[in-house]
């Protein structure tokens, strides 16, 4: 059994629910504090982050990723146990094998093998865990990043093991990611009978136009790095459950996409002008997920691009597709931020899989990201 698979399933072996840990930091600990990394816990809340670096100086290579898996849903519904992981047919099985306690194995392995041969590295490296990535996400990497820039720890490239891949390992790296931004609103009208309308005001009804508006608004066309901002109404909710009455309210959640095309600020404008165009008596909330991002700087592209040549014969397409990931907090640090993990076909799925062949390349991609970034400064 290799290094990284045999890592890779005694974290998958922790049930690890967001936001809980269940031990695994401990364990990537026991992997790199023998190899100079100094272990720092940050938790928050209810939340545990773990910040190991080797070495003081600049530049500094982050691997983010985080220990916390979402539930498994019924388990009769899974071949093999989520949290009893299993090799089959050369496929890892378990909740969190793709997402993403597969590319953690692989990047701590990678970082313990690369220090051994290359004790003298240029500037730093780091490893950046957190149990707070799949769900409301308010205590993990965000926080650390503010104790990181009150002490002045410059990142200047960050690795984020989220699986990207799509058809085949490597075959796609996230360079950016849309922003994402919700609105919970409430529509009020006037609760009465069906029979009387006119005593009464329907808030679906009023609101009605309005949706139209919203779902056919051109927010922006996009550009070459992102597609266009999308409009989507994630629940909508309104009635007390009986058919004769018109109900007094309208509960609507909805979410933006968005491109660097726009900003968040820019949305709320817009939405606001489209409501207020039809007369509707309103309540409007807003949460903000994350700004859009985009890794301009070419020094951490071009070293997973050769990286991928050399252990995997190909190049990735640089995509901003998805939803989003800790990497939005880093990103507006200044850092060159890009995601490269394992193929997402299972993510958050029953049978939740990842290849065992894929866990081994891509513990080698990450040894050589390494010392493309660290062996020739």
């Amino acid at each position: 059994m290799s290094e990284t698979l045999e890592l890779a399933k005694a974290l998958i072996a922790r049930p690890s629910l967001t936001p809980e840990d269940a031990g695994c930091m401990e364990l990537v600990v026991e992997k790199l504090e023998p190899s100079g990394f100094e272990a720092e816990f940050l938790d928050f809340g209810d939340t545990r982050n773990l910040w190991l670096r080797r070495g003081s100086t600049r530049p500094l290579l982050v691997f983010l990723g985080h220990t916390d898996v979402v539930p498994p849903g019924d388990l009769a519904d899974w071949t093999f146990p989520p949290f009893e992981p299993h090799v089959h047919e050369g496929k890892l099985y378990g909740r969190g094998a793709a997402d993403m306690k597969g590319a953690v194995a692989a990047f701590t392995v990678a970082c313990r093998r690369f220090v051994e041969k290359h004790p003298d590295h240029a500037g730093s490296i780091a490893v950046l865990l957190t149990s707070d990535e799949e769900g409301i996400a308010v205590n993990g990497v965000v926080k650390v990043v503010e104790v990181l820039q009150a002490r002045d720890e410059t990142i200047d490239w960050c690795l984020v093991g989220e699986p990207s891949s799509e058809a085949k390992l490597g075959d796609m790296v996230k360079i950016g990611r849309r922003g994402s931004l919700t609105g919970m609103l409430r529509v009020f009208g006037v609760q009465g009978h069906v029979a009387y309308p006119h005593k009464a005001r329907n808030p679906i009804h009023q609101f009605a136009p309005a949706l139209n508006h919203l779902v056919n608004e051109v927010w922006d066309e996009g550009n070459d790095h992102f597609p266009l901002t999308t409009f989507q109404i994630a629940n909508i909710e309104a009635g007390t459950g009986a058919e004769n009455v018109i109900p007094g309210h309208l509960d609507v959640q909805f979410n933006f996409r968005f491109s660097t095309e726009l900003s968040a600020g820019e949305i709320q404008r817009r939405v606001t002008e489209i409501l207020d165009h039809y007369g509707l008596d309103y309540e409007l909330d807003w949460r903000l997920s994350g700004n859009p991002f985009l890794t301009a700087g070419d020094e951490i592209i071009g070293a997973v691009q050769q990286a991928l040549r050399e252990v995997l014969g190909h190049e990735a397409e640089l995509s901003t597709a998805g939803g989003t990931s800790d990497g939005r907090f880093i990103a507006p640090t200044g850092a060159q931020v890009l995601e490269l993990g394992p193929v997402n076909a299972t993510i958050h799925q029953v049978n939740e899989h990842v290849a065992v062949a894929d866990l081994d390349a891509l513990t080698e991609v990450y040894e050589r990201v390494l010392g493309n970034l660290l062996l020739r400064r």
